[in-house]
Formats: structure tokens, C-alpha cells, sequence
């Protein structure tokens, strides 16, 4: 089985392609558990990439965002 390399995936207010950050290991379970809550109340966070960067997403400017897999095959929104 391939290891899973998790992304945040946001799509913006203003349209265009999705921005997708891989996101670091620890990363991963608190921004799913906090996700909802940036979106509801617009906040700025940071998050840490694969990479060990930071980005700063202003989710005021966030349509919708989720957590996926970057590995998995065959992707159809909302399927798995």
C-alpha cells in the first residue's frame, strides 16, 4: 500500500483551480478537527507543509477547504 501524503485543498471565493498544500504528519489531525471552525469564522492560520514551510491561509477568502490524499487513484469528489 503507497503512503499517504495528505493536502490541504482550498477552493477560493474568487474561483480558479484549487490550491493544494501537502501538509506535514503533524499537521494532519488537528487541522481536520479545526477545519470547520477556520471556515465559520474566517480566520488567518498557519499551517505547516510536507516540506516544514509555513503558509499563512486567510480562510475569509476560502469557498471550501478539505483534507485529501495527493496517492489516491481515481479520485471522483465525494467517493471514495
Amino acid at each position: 500500500m503507497a503512503e499517504q501524503k495528505p493536502a490541504l485543498v482550498l477552493h477560493l471565493v474568487s474561483g480558479g483551480e484549487p490550491l493544494l498544500f501537502t501538509l506535514h504528519p503533524d499537521e494532519v489531525d488537528e487541522l481536520r478537527s479545526r477545519l470547520h471552525l477556520h471556515l465559520e469564522h474566517g480566520s488567518v492560520q498557519t499551517v505547516r507543509t510536507a516540506e516544514d514551510r509555513t503558509v499563512a491561509v486567510n480562510f475569509a477568502h476560502v469557498a471550501a477547504a478539505y483534507l485529501d490524499d495527493l496517492h489516491r487513484q481515481g479520485k471522483v469528489f465525494g467517493l471514495h
